[in-house]
């Protein structure tokens, strides 16, 4: 049997995922056997032909032009995230070499030095942690000691400590929102760099040790947040709502640096209450 690969998947599962009440066709009333659109309504509201669309779906061709592939988009109705998902799956081919081990850039470091008042993390492509300030270490991985991120070797991976790491599971309070734009990420991520051994290694560790990690990876959901909200019990500062804004460099945007801003802290006494100081409630002196 051919491998469609994750181009083929990709496409069928948006494809299965697409009513057809939502699009321009005609007789979408009629009796279907599988939920969605079928081969020949994508390929009609793409512009293309069946076979030339059946032959995608099912891996025989991996060379479409980004014409075709973002006609498919429109077609499909993908957000801006999963058309550059598709377009990468369908690049896979032209990616040669491994990236390696990360490492923080210098221009990285020079901005993360720049933030101390909040919580900041510096995030490589595979959402380790390739530096922190101590805020930011105390924010999401207070048990770790600070030196962490210095050594691939004990470089804390957000991934794996959100589904492996207890300690760090119990500080979302939302963790099933948390877990599945984790896992959207690492799916976008593993189009984008396909030849990332250590990328590879992870997901396949994940989809292993852990049936939750597997069943959202299988749903097939791809997604990148830049920008949004935590929902946090943290053992120094309590209950806590953290916003969050990624930044990434234009030179290197698999490096990104994510700061923190706590609600409702005006004068910073819940942000340094994440240092282990005891946060002093009105009234109590």
């Amino acid at each position: 049997m051919n491998d469609p690969g994750e181009l083929g998947v990709f496409l069928r599962g948006k494809r299965a995922s697409l009513p057809p009440e939502a699009t321009p066709l005609n007789g979408f009333g009629v009796r279907r056997r599988v939920p969605g659109l079928r081969r020949e309504e994508v390929a009609q509201l793409a512009g293309v032909s069946v076979t030339y669309y059946t032959r995608l779906e099912q891996g025989h061709s991996r060379n479409a032009s980004d014409e075709v592939l973002l006609a498919l988009a429109r077609a499909l109705q993908l957000s801006v995230t999963e058309t550059e998902h598709l377009l990468d799956l369908a690049r896979t081919h032209r990616t040669t070499t491994d990236p390696g081990p990360e490492s923080a850039t210098p221009k990285a470091l020079e901005l993360l030095s720049l933030v101390s008042a909040r919580p900041a993390i510096i995030l490589g492509r595979r959402n380790d942690v390739l530096a922190w300030n101590e805020l930011g270490r105390a924010l999401v991985a207070p048990h770790l000691p600070a030196d962490a991120p210095e050594s691939a070797a004990t470089r804390p991976s957000l991934p794996r400590m959100l589904f492996l790491d207890a300690q760090a599971r119990a500080l979302y309070r939302d963790w099933g929102l948390e877990a599945a734009d984790y896992v959207a990420y690492l799916r976008m991520a593993s189009g984008k760099y396909p030849d990332d051994e250590a990328l590879t290694r992870m997901i396949g560790e994940l989809c292993i040790r852990d049936d939750a990690f597997a069943d959202l990876w299988a749903s097939g959901r791809v997604g990148e947040c830049v920008a949004g909200t935590k929902r946090m019990r943290h053992p120094h500062a309590g209950d806590i709502t953290v916003d969050f804004q990624l930044w990434a460099q234009s030179d290197r945007p698999e490096q990104r640096l994510e700061i923190y801003d706590l609600r409702d802290d005006p004068d910073g006494v819940r942000t340094r209450a994440l240092l282990g100081n005891r946060v002093t409630e009105p009234g109590n002196g």
